[in-house]
């Protein structure tokens, strides 16, 4: 594999900061063109950008401008280096302006819906995009489809949908007859509906198994990202949300599986370490070697799965009604999440509430019919979060 140009959106958050390490230890695959970031750590975007040789750096707050490029000049003096060349993009589109100059690479690993815009703008470049940012798919799934320029130009890098991707190179798509996600069941596995409703924010951020930000981290116990990964399953590989199941593994060791008409199952397997999909979202469809460590077959171990309990964790439910709405209900399902995971994480929000609320905004949309569109999108989901909030008031 050649030497391949990467635009890192999301850098300083988990996926980001596991794609630098990939990137160091790999500096003869790739070479790192540019990084964006939200701001909340300006010290570390620079020693990224310093430390990679980025040319440009893109944040989010548009009053981080100034302090970014004091930031860089100091970790270049740091560095050595007497002359800091790295141009600053700063504001609500600047990871958009960013990954629409190219790559051969972008990945996006920003979280949220907000990630959609960077998504389009690197598909419509022609650069491969590495997916991580799951939301911009779920939300604007036929945007996404139509930005794409060729086939395959989307390389997943959620976990699941990597090992999907791996799985499916034993068989033809026609020979598929089912998708198979797992999930780790998250903090709370076992637990009625009942013994939920007290769970505090800090009880929630304990995932038992990875390592990720808060959003992603209450989604993993609420079995919301089992939903959106779900959708987003049925969207990149082309399968019906019938024909997705979702089963419960704690061990996090097989990432998930494909399930062939002639009744074989294929799974990927390996310790639950980020470092693989990225690195394959980035190489595909190459390996880099050592990047993670493999599973230890001279130690005796088990692996266990069970059904999902959905009336317990009623995500995956929603996430399929979502689907079989209208093309804007999934866009309203992740906003009005994205919104009650703020309030749980603010303490004014119980735990059981948070699917609740979003089961109630869902209903009450109306949807979208006929071809699917940036306002369309826009407008659901501002309607969902101003919904949302609308309930929270009436508590």
């Amino acid at each position: 594999m050649s030497e391949r140009t990467v635009l890192l959106l999301g850098s300083t958050g988990s996926i980001g900061t596991q794609a630098v390490d990939v990137i160091a230890r790999t500096p003869d695959k790739f070479r790192v063109t540019g990084l964006s970031a939200g701001g909340s750590d300006l010290a570390a975007l620079a020693r990224q950008a310093i430390a990679l040789g980025a040319q440009a750096v893109a944040v989010a707050d548009p009053d981080a401008a100034g302090p970014l490029f004091a930031e860089l000049t100091r970790a270049g003096a740091d560095a050595g280096l007497r002359q800091m060349g790295v141009e600053v993009l700063a504001g609500p589109d600047a990871a958009t302006r960013l990954a629409a100059r190219g790559a051969d690479v972008v990945l996006n690993g920003i979280t949220g819906s907000v990630g959609l815009g960077p998504t389009l703008a690197a598909l419509e470049s022609g650069s491969t995009l590495a997916l991580a940012n799951k939301e911009s798919l779920v939300v604007g799934g036929a945007l996404v489809a139509a930005a794409q320029q060729r086939p395959g130009q989307v390389i997943p890098v959620d976990s699941e949908h990597s090992a999907i991707a791996q799985a499916l190179r034993s068989g033809s798509r026609s020979e598929v007859r089912r998708l198979i996600l797992t999930a780790s069941g998250g903090p709370f596995r076992g637990r009625g509906r009942d013994e939920l409703k007290d769970v505090t924010p800090d009880q929630a951020l304990a995932h038992p198994t990875w390592s990720m930000g808060p959003v992603v981290t209450v989604n993993s116990a609420t079995l919301m990202n089992k939903g959106l990964e779900l959708i987003e399953a049925h969207l990149l590989f082309g399968v019906p949300v019938a024909d997705i199941t979702v089963v419960v593994h704690p061990q996090s060791v097989v990432h998930s599986m494909v399930e062939f008409a002639d009744g074989s199952t294929i799974a990927q397997a390996s310790p639950p370490d980020m470092r693989l999909p990225i690195a394959l979202g980035l190489s595909w469809p190459h390996r880099v070697p050592d990047v993670a460590p493999p599973c230890d077959w001279s130690q005796a171990t088990a692996w266990t799965f069970e059904p999902l309990d959905e009336e317990a964790f009623g995500a995956v439910r929603l996430a399929r009604e979502a689907v079989a709405a209208s093309p804007t209900h999934p866009a309203v399902l992740n906003a009005a999440n994205e919104e009650c995971v703020a309030e749980f994480l603010a303490g004014r929000l119980g735990f059981v509430e948070i699917v609740d609320t979003v089961a109630r905004v869902l209903d009450e949309h109306s949807g979208a019919s006929g071809p699917l569109s940036l306002e369309d999108v826009l407008g659901a989901e501002e309607w969902a979060r101003a919904r949302a909030h609308e309930l929270f008031a009436r508590r």
